[in-house]
């Protein structure tokens, strides 16, 4: 079975699951070794490992490190990779080619432009970039899951309405997956799981939101991702100690370190 075969199989079992966000090859293999059975890869922790914002990584250092976290384990991968590095419906097909050939098992395209001043494709072309990249994920020799992404709720468009028609475009133009980062209430999530005919995924993360797998399998969620959510708890937990080192000369931090040897077991347990 090809990781993408076994990636598409995640998405019609009961239930739902969870696919964490790895960083980098150390936090793959981790999470590998803990018995999550896919992982997915996050724009901003991405960033946040190489030094830079969310948003500001080439797209060479992207497929990069969607190659390096594809060898790391032997887990299905699918990447964020953004709007598809460019504007175009063809840039976003070509998007699709590029990561099929890096080894991923799947990636999402979404519809927010990168620019503040108009950040939300037209609802046309919007429309028009998933229904390319669906081309090209046929066109592929392996199966690989495309996830067609709605940006309005985390780009300053409080618009359920139009996300949910979104979401239903991007369906019926082909897409396996459907995302809209953003969702704060279960209302919300089961009036978009119920209103279309693909599997939705949730980010979970956001401000005021408490949900459990259970909660989220009930409302009719499929995947339930965490985005940055992980480097952000382990950045988090960086900056705090190196602050109690630089103001206070102390280092009680050092109470909830994980041990080495832990590590090093969590790690060699992934590669074999």
């Amino acid at each position: 079975m090809s990781k993408g075969t076994a990636f598409r199989a995640l998405h019609e079992q009961e239930g739902a699951f969870i696919i964490p966000n790895p960083w980098d090859i150390g936090s793959a293999r981790i999470l590998a070794a803990l018995g999550f059975k896919a992982l997915a890869t996050t724009s901003a922790g991405m960033a946040f490992s190489l030094g830079v914002t969310d948003g500001h990584v080439s797209r060479e250092d992207t497929l990069a490190h969607c190659r390096a976290l594809v060898a790391a384990t032997d887990l299905p991968v699918s990447a964020d990779l953004e709007k598809g590095f460019g504007d175009s419906p063809e840039s976003a097909a070509e998007t699709i080619r590029a990561a099929a050939e890096t080894g991923l098992a799947g990636c999402s395209i979404e519809d927010y432009t990168g620019d503040d001043r108009g950040p939300i494709f037209p609802f046309e072309v919007a429309v028009l970039r998933i229904r390319a990249t669906v081309e090209a994920k046929r066109a592929l020799p392996d199966d690989f899951v495309l996830t067609a992404r709605s940006e309005n709720l985390i780009r300053g468009r409080d618009d359920l309405d139009d996300t949910i028609r979104r979401l239903q475009a991007f369906a019926e133009a082909g897409a396996d997956l459907l995302y809209a980062p953003g969702l704060r209430d279960l209302d919300a999530i089961r009036a978009v799981c119920s209103s279309v005919s693909k599997p939705v995924n949730v980010l979970i993360g956001m401000p005021g939101t408490a949900f459990t797998v259970t909660d989220l399998a009930e409302a009719g969620v499929k995947r339930i991702s965490v985005g940055a959510l992980l480097a952000r708890v382990a950045f988090g937990a960086f900056v705090g100690a190196a602050r109690e080192m630089a103001e206070q000369g102390s280092f009680r931090f050092a109470v909830g370190a994980m041990g080495s040897a832990e590590i090093g077991n969590l790690l060699g347990a992934a590669r074999r």
